[in-house]
């Protein structure tokens, strides 16, 4: 498993900020954008196109994403909920827009207040709206509770699995499997992205982690080992799902940056700049947990960094 690349996608300002009380000033959210790139975080999550009044942190959405599109070497993404808001992200000029809907029928009611036969026409109505006013973005697919739902229990992997094939047929250029609830454990994991990858072909396929029962690092490992070398992470663990009760957040950014790069899996990502942007963020962001091993206990001495691999 050494000597491979491994993209660290963080989420941090989008689904880590969608729950917490302080609402950042956009210059904020740019400022920790440009320092994740310098870090050498490049692929970022930087906003979502839902009603404002829905969620307030994300009224600013056309002009973080505007912002975003100006920071040299940052490949800047949204989330969107529906064809309204990936409209508007096409119109601000995103090249890459993230679509998501719950594999849980009962999840989907409660998120978005559709069904997930809804969902997914829409996302095909989305496609069209690509490929008539903004050719060129890539249209990732996200399938939310594929591992479990905290309203509908079990979720049958043929469901997700029927999704995958679902949205790759309709347009999607990126598909995310997501533990949205913390449910996941890794048996359970490699089971199902073993088949999702040979489902995907050439459809680049990540996968997305909480770490609500500590199974978040296991659970990447898992993925890793069924072929995943894409996921998403949050600075500080910050995130989680408003349908899960006592949840923590997403997968910690620091800490599966470290896990990787100590097995020799190249991340270009600085750690110790992470943790200075950290500092910085929580210091914005009074009274939110934070979580992290990294952050408290610091690097090992006998730490190095991976070297890159050669194109």
């Amino acid at each position: 498993m050494t000597d491979a690349a491994v993209q660290i996608r963080e989420v941090g300002l989008r689904d880590g900020l969608q729950m917490v009380r302080t609402i950042l000033a956009s210059e904020q959210k740019l400022a920790w954008c440009a320092r994740m790139v310098d870090a050498g975080v490049r692929d970022i999550e930087v906003t979502s196109f839902v009603p404002p009044t829905i969620v307030p942190q994300f009224a600013d959405a056309v002009e973080v994403a505007a912002g975003a599109l100006a920071i040299d070497g940052l490949h800047a993404a949204a989330l969107v909920p529906n064809l309204k808001g990936a409209q508007r992200a096409f119109e601000v000029g995103l090249r890459k827009v993230h679509y998501v809907l719950s594999a849980s029928n009962e999840h989907n009611m409660k998120n978005v207040r559709r069904s997930t036969a809804e969902s997914v026409e829409d996302f095909a109505r989305i496609v069209a709206a690509r490929d008539d006013t903004a050719g060129g973005v890539v249209l990732g697919a996200g399938v939310a509770t594929a591992f479990g739902c905290t309203i509908a229990g079990e979720v049958d992997e043929r469901i997700v699995l029927g999704l995958v094939e679902t949205l790759i047929e309709a347009g999607a250029g990126e598909i995310t499997i997501a533990d949205t609830v913390g449910y996941a454990n890794p048996a359970q994991v490699y089971a199902l992205l073993r088949q999702v990858m040979s489902l995907a072909g050439d459809v680049p396929v990540a996968c997305h982690f909480h770490d609500t029962r500590g199974l978040g690092l296991a659970n990447v490992m898992a993925a890793l080992d069924a072929g995943v070398r894409a996921f998403d992470a949050s600075l500080g663990g910050l995130g989680g799902c408003p349908f899960a009760p006592n949840a923590t957040g997403n997968i910690n950014t620091e800490d599966t940056v470290f896990m990787l790069e100590a097995q020799g899996m190249n991340t270009g990502i600085d750690i110790g700049e992470l943790l200075a942007i950290r500092e910085s963020v929580s210091a914005w962001l009074p009274g939110e947990p934070f979580t992290g091993a990294i952050a408290r206990a610091g690097l090992p001495k006998t730490f190095a960094r991976a070297e890159a691999v050669a194109a």
